[in-house]
């Protein structure tokens, strides 16, 4: 491998967490602004107070029906009032919030609830009765508390821009509907037990990009401090409003909008899933600071025609983790969306951010890799680059990324042996290839489970696929290893197409052969209409293989 060494952050210390839990921080907000906006959605706007008394009647609910300490409150939502709800909910009564992507299909929710096991579900009604209804009844009667949804609810109207004319509210017969529960309103308010920073807050699951998902252990503490992390790397003031962009399901969602709304005492603007013309409007409208999401987002905004760079200017701190970004793209995207877009690192095992481009610098470009820096650690957290021995090498080698700080999670769920491989010494085993160069800027190449073995060679897949959509005709690309009779492992790659374009795979395979070392270009080339990736944007190398 190419290696490298321990490199210290450039804050010399955590910012320590100045409450005792997430719920804690909460109610601090609720307590010095009560009236003031929680939550946007669409054309109505939530206070803290309002928050608070929905989050208390569904609390009393659950503690009415024999939910309590250490029990599980599954979210199956999307970015709606209901996630944020929920999740003051679980923690009032003493619980810890499990969260399971509403795009899981059957099998998947089955997977989550066997793993999972929670005691109470809070559910989109129409992924309750097209989905979630009939796994119930196969898994067993772990889930004894049924509350479900509409997206529809928590406006002022039935604002239909995202959702066609004919949906309804489907109020399933056989569930509590979350709505009239809170038009009813508690009858007490529910004071919990004070959680500790140590204490579970919440699990959620890995991406499962290349394998079955894992249900990642956060603390209250590892929420804190990333939720304080973003605060202060992008100098947020009290009040700001925040888009939420990438889904509250994901780590990147949760915590950089739900959980930095309530540490900064910010509203969090929701759109319930993204949609370019939406996401425009509720920028012109409430005129949000700061967001965080895929590149794909920030690609899909370029692409919609109606979309100018006067709409978006409010949104003046704009961040994107979770995928790779050629550094041609976030120049074109600057230029057509009118901001520079900072990268960002992390994991859901890491809270999120353990690397951030700081806020007003440009990210560098290795000149040998053409790969643009995801950051510099935040505060607090180290990060070491070793072989495979585990060794620490030196700076400008390639080898696997350590991460060690106070956003590592506290292991997976039920999961003893994989926590310990994936914890050592207290440092999360990131499964990423990189390196650090001589100032600290971390670079991040690829999964080290899918780099290539060709006749001993390494092939990084992001270098092959950085030269294939340098050809004109190609928006997309990802490599997989196939098998070689004679190399032992070769290079096949999915390509997608520009709109309006045409080449052969022969051709694509000519290029690269062309501008790769013999080893490295693609022996074989497909094309498709679009790459799979998961509901955050994730490239699933494992369908592909």
């Amino acid at each position: 491998m190419r290696g490298q060494s321990m490199r210290r952050s450039a804050g010399t210390e955590p910012s320590r967490a100045t409450q005792e839990s997430v719920l804690a921080c909460f109610r601090s907000a609720v307590a010095s602004a009560p009236d003031e906006p929680a939550i946007h959605y669409f054309d109505r706007t939530l206070t803290w107070r309002e928050v608070d008394a929905a989050a208390d009647a569904l609390a009393a609910l659950l503690r009415a029906r024999g939910f309590g300490n250490g029990d599980r409150l599954a979210l199956c939502v999307q970015n709606d009032p209901a996630f944020v709800i929920g999740l003051i909910a679980a923690w009032k009564a003493e619980g810890i919030v499990a969260i399971i992507s509403p795009m899981s299909k059957a099998a998947e929710f089955s997977q989550a609830v066997s793993d999972l096991r929670p005691r109470a579900l809070l559910c989109l009604d129409d992924v309750y009765v097209d989905v979630v209804r009939g796994v119930l009844g196969a898994v067993d009667d772990a889930v004894q508390i049924i509350v479900t949804v509409s997206p529809l609810d928590f406006q002022a109207r039935d604002d239909r821009r995202m959702f066609s004319e004919t949906a309804v509210r489907r109020r399933p017969a056989d569930t509590v509907d979350l709505a009239r529960l809170v038009a009813q309103g508690p009858v007490h308010s529910v004071r919990a037990t004070r959680a500790g920073p140590n204490d579970v807050a919440l699990i959620i699951q890995t991406s499962g990009t290349t394998g079955a998902p894992k249900g990642a252990m956060l603390t209250h503490y590892n929420l804190l401090f990333s939720g304080q992390t973003y605060r202060d790397c992008t100098g947020l003031q009290s009040g700001d409003a925040i888009l939420a962009m990438s889904p509250l399901f994901h780590v990147t969602g949760l915590v950089a909008a739900a959980i930095l709304g309530m540490v900064n005492r910010s509203p969090v603007v929701l759109t319930h899933r993204f949609e370019p013309s939406v996401v425009a409007a509720a920028v012109r409208e409430y005129r949000p600071v700061f967001t965080i999401a895929a590149i794909t987002a920030f690609k899909a905004l370029a692409a919609e025609p109606s979309i100018t760079a006067d709409d978006l200017a409010p949104l003046r701190i704009r961040y994107s983790g979770g995928l790779p970004i050629a550094p041609e793209e976030v120049d074109e995207l600057e230029e057509r969306l009118g901001g520079y877009i900072h990268n960002a690192y992390g994991q859901t095992e890491t809270a999120s951010p353990t690397h951030l481009v700081p806020l007003g610098r440009r990210a560098p470009v290795d000149p040998e890799t053409g790969v643009l820096s995801v950051g510099l650690p935040v505060s607090g957290t180290d990060v070491t680059v070793v072989d495979d021995e585990g060794e620490p090498v030196p700076a400008g080698r390639f080898g696997e990324v350590l991460t060690s700080g106070p956003q590592v999670m506290l292991g997976y769920w039920n999961r003893p042996g994989e926590s310990a491989d994936a914890l050592v010494d207290g440092a999360f085993v990131t499964g990423d290839v990189g390196f650090v160069d001589g100032d600290g800027w971390l670079y991040v190449v690829d999964r080290s489970s899918d780099v290539i073995n060709a006749s001993g060679y390494k092939i990084w897949p992001f270098e092959v696929e950085q030269v294939l959509v340098s050809h004109p005709a190609v928006d997309e690309a990802a490599v997989v290893a196939i098998a070689d009779d004679y190399r032992g492992q070769s290079t096949r790659a999915y390509v997608s197409l520009r709109p309006g374009h045409a080449v052969a795979p022969a051709e694509l395979i000519a290029y690269s052969r062309d501008r790769l070392a013999a080893y490295k270009y693609p022996r074989e080339v497909e094309i498709v209409d679009a790459l799979p990736r998961t509901a955050t944007g994730k490239l699933l190398r494992r369908s592909l293989r």
